[in-house]
């Protein structure tokens, strides 16, 4: 396999690099069940892991953002090197699980080097394929719920083995994935790195009435989206229990609902290439908080009812997140692409904390009736989408050319 393969086919190898290196960050929750019962760990704990994830992924955007790390380095040396750093930090979970205050760090550790993989991650693809940024970046986002839900995949393949296996095994896919990077290197439609980049920059795109749009809707589903892969387990758990099934089938069932989104994400970069990302991202907006607000209606019906409710949830909720990041790409500065989806994606993901927050320390009182925490953003992200016109429509220029 030499160099001309691999950036003859750079899509795929930047997608199955973001699945490897994006398994770390629910690696924790995929063997949360394990950890309850051989750790005692309790929901509220398995959210504070999450949350210390999300706060390191939060303050590495940040720290991108203001040194303009993303428009200075190569993208590909920072998401390979991200890896690297990740899946040491994600090993070193297995040996600090017992110590709340060290694998809380660790898990901030782990976010701290996910902000170098998943922005990262969208820049390259920008550099590589910079005409139908959608359809590619659908691709990439499906890719990130796909590994998502693959420690999911990894607990329910190693059942009765100890909960260390599965956490080693997402390592190891990190380490695969920026290794993949760092052999593909960086695409040729980007302008070269610069030492000008401030945080200035990424936040001047927030001044611009479109990009401010594009973001409210991004924030509005950020706020939906992880909360909601946060509790796939409870809830599927939940209606497992009402079965009176195996536990075994709950890590497998998660895994189904999380992984379905990456067939939303593709399916709906197909249908942007007809209809447009703003079409695609105002639907599937719709369609989950739809969902979300009829699901805790039927907390009676029967449980093979909610769990494709689930499924359908999963397919819906993370499909306008790769249409989101198309349209900030159309309507964001050029020369600052890096910087301003690294500001975007802070904001985003800082929404993500209250949300998750509040969810797991009141799942234990409101039941599904917590789900309509998440209502505000599917609501609040439909506002800021109206009237705004699709600027990354196929009738228009090539991405590169806006």
């Amino acid at each position: 396999m030499n160099i001309t393969f691999w950036q003859r086919h750079p899509l795929a190898v930047i997608v199955l690099a973001q699945l490897c290196g994006t398994s770390l960050w629910f690696s924790v929750n995929g063997v949360g069940l394990s950890l309850s019962r051989d750790l005692g760990f309790s929901e509220v704990d398995l959210g504070r892991l999450t949350l210390a994830v999300q706060a390191g992924f939060i303050c590495g955007t940040l720290f991108i953002a203001t040194t303009g790390l993303a428009d200075r380095f190569r993208a590909s040396r920072i998401f390979a090197l991200s890896c690297l750093a990740g899946a040491l930090v994600n090993a070193g979970f297995v040996l600090a699980a017992q110590h709340m205050p060290l694998a809380m760090l660790l898990r901030f550790c782990t976010g701290l080097c996910l902000a170098g993989i998943y922005p990262l991650g969208m820049k390259l693809v920008i550099g590589w394929t910079p005409r139908h940024t959608g359809a590619a970046l659908a691709w990439l986002v499906g890719m990130l719920t796909l590994g998502t839900a693959l420690p999911h995949l990894l607990r329910g393949s190693t059942l009765g083995m100890p909960w260390e296996w599965p956490l080693l095994g997402a390592s190891l896919l990190a380490l695969l994935g920026g290794a993949a990077i760092h052999r593909l290197g960086d695409g040729p439609h980007l302008p070269p790195p610069s030492g000008k980049a401030r945080l200035t920059d990424g936040l001047a795109a927030l001044g611009e009435g479109r990009f401010r749009a594009v973001a409210g809707g991004y924030f509005g589903h950020c706020w939906e989206l992880y909360a909601f892969w946060m509790l796939t387990p409870f809830l599927v758990y939940r209606e497992i229990e009402r079965l009176a099934a195996s536990t075994d089938l709950v890590a497998w069932l998660s895994f189904g609902v999380i992984a379905l989104g990456l067939a939303g994400c593709v399916g709906g970069g197909l249908v942007s290439r007809h209809l447009g990302s703003l079409w695609v991202s105002r639907w599937a907006l719709a369609a989950s908080g739809t969902i979300c607000l009829v699901y805790p209606l039927f907390a009676w019906a029967p449980p093979g009812l909610l769990l494709a409710l689930l499924f359908l949830w999963g397919l819906t909720v993370i499909a306008d997140s790769p249409q989101f990041s198309a349209l900030a790409a159309a309507t964001a500065p050029r020369e600052r692409i890096g910087s301003t989806l690294a500001v975007m994606n802070a904001v985003g993901f800082a929404l993500t904390i209250p949300a998750i927050s509040l969810t797991t320390t009141l799942w234990a009182l409101q039941d599904v009736w917590v789900l309509w925490w998440l209502l505000p953003g599917p609501i609040l992200g439909l506002w800021s989408l109206r009237g705004l016109t699709d600027p990354a429509r196929p009738a228009a220029k090539p991405m590169g050319q806006q």
